[in-house]
């Protein structure tokens, strides 16, 4: 069973709104900048991936997540002609909520109530939503809420859904992050030899999902796998990771030589980029130099709870402009992904019809994706 994708929006450091977002991660653009939202001297890696719509330089305000996310939620639900989304459930995956505004809470005093904590709350001031639905799943989250919003339309509990992943920046996870190793990371180098960790971006996806066509469909979405292999707290595990592409692969009908295009979860860590390229490596086998690799974490940071529908809505237009954003920093790949054909140096243009979205998150909950063009 296939559901219609009619409508996207999205945001990141990069772009506002899914066509900015897409010309610019073809371009190569990059939303690598200094910290603005907290003091820089108490970390070692002082830049991150940060939507630049703070009022005040290097002054921090509450519900940043929030109001990203109702931004790629409308124009979702523009882009899919929809006015009216009082009975529409929306579904988000996030992998913080508005951690960041406990922070300045914390710290700072900064006031707000306990209902503005809560995402629906503004969902329903915003868009009248009444039926809304928030999935913590670490970083494999949105597609978590992916996977659940098509048991919603399998089980005619709804004909329209929309689905929509968040997060942004934490002076918690920042600084968690640029400890796991020696080195602090600069950038996020996806399958580079010589990366070194993790950079967080703010971010936020959302589509409109469609058990019927409509007419003004922009894709199709064949199969949404998930699992939790509980492998380790952190440490991915190659095993549970293929078994989710197999997954995936094996609800949509297709067979890894049908797959044009992956986008690929591609954290620039030192353990998660070997465990997806062994678990590519595995599932694909003489395919594997046979789809064009995406890995967009290098131009956005890694967006956490939102990644993988960015991955989503990013795959979405390639399929529709046959375009594939390149990989940038990546210079020298690991032995691991040898094989596999990156987008490199500049977007390549290529014909393609099928993609699988990877997402990845702490304690092995996986996540795989299959969309489909529609011409």
């Amino acid at each position: 069973m296939s559901w219609y994708i009619t409508g996207s929006g999205a945001v990141a450091s990069i772009g506002h709104g899914v066509d900015e977002l897409f010309t610019n991660l073809c371009l190569g653009q990059t939303g690598l900048a200094p910290l603005r939202g907290f003091d820089p001297e108490n970390y070692r890696a002082r830049s991150a991936y940060e939507v630049d719509n703070r009022p005040e330089a290097g002054k921090d305000v509450p519900r940043r997540a929030t109001g990203l996310l109702a931004e790629a939620i409308a124009e979702a639900a523009s882009s899919a002609g929809l006015e009216d989304l009082t009975d529409v459930p929306i579904l988000v995956g996030t992998g913080l909520r508005e951690l960041r505004s406990l922070e300045l809470w914390w710290r700072e005093g900064v006031a707000f109530t306990a209902d503005e904590l809560h995402f629906g709350t503004a969902l329903r001031e915003r868009f009248g939503a009444e039926v809304t639905y928030t999935f913590s799943n670490a970083c494999s989250a949105s597609l978590y809420a992916l996977a659940m919003g098509t048991d919603l339309l399998a089980l005619d509990a709804a004909d329209t859904v929309i689905v929509a992943g968040v997060d942004v920046l934490t002076e918690s996870m920042h600084g968690l992050l640029e400890r796991v190793h020696a080195a602090p990371p600069d950038r996020v180098r996806p399958f580079d030899r010589n990366r070194t960790g993790v950079l967080m971006g703010d971010g936020a996806a959302a589509v409109v999902l469609r058990r019927d066509p409509s007419g003004q469909d922009r894709g199709l979405l064949r199969a949404v796998s998930v699992n939790c292999d509980a492998f380790h707290v952190t440490a991915p595990h190659p095993a549970g990771i293929a078994t989710a592409m197999r997954d995936a692969h094996d609800l949509a009908g297709v067979k890894p030589e049908d797959v044009d295009l992956v986008l690929l979860h591609g954290t620039g860590t030192l353990l998660n980029d070997e465990a997806e390229a062994t678990a590519m490596a595995d599932v694909y086998g003489k395919h594997i130099g046979t789809p064009l690799m995406a890995a967009i974490k290098s131009m956005t940071g890694h967006t956490s709870g939102a990644s993988g529908l960015m991955n989503l809505v990013v795959g979405m237009e390639s399929l529709k402009f046959g375009v594939v954003p390149p990989i940038v920093g990546l210079t020298d790949p690991v032995d691991e992904a040898a094989d596999f054909r990156f987008a490199l140096g500049e977007a390549a243009t290529a014909d393609v019809s099928v993609a699988q979205i990877n997402a990845f998150g702490f304690g092995g909950i996986n996540a795989v994706a299959i969309v489909e063009a529609v011409r």
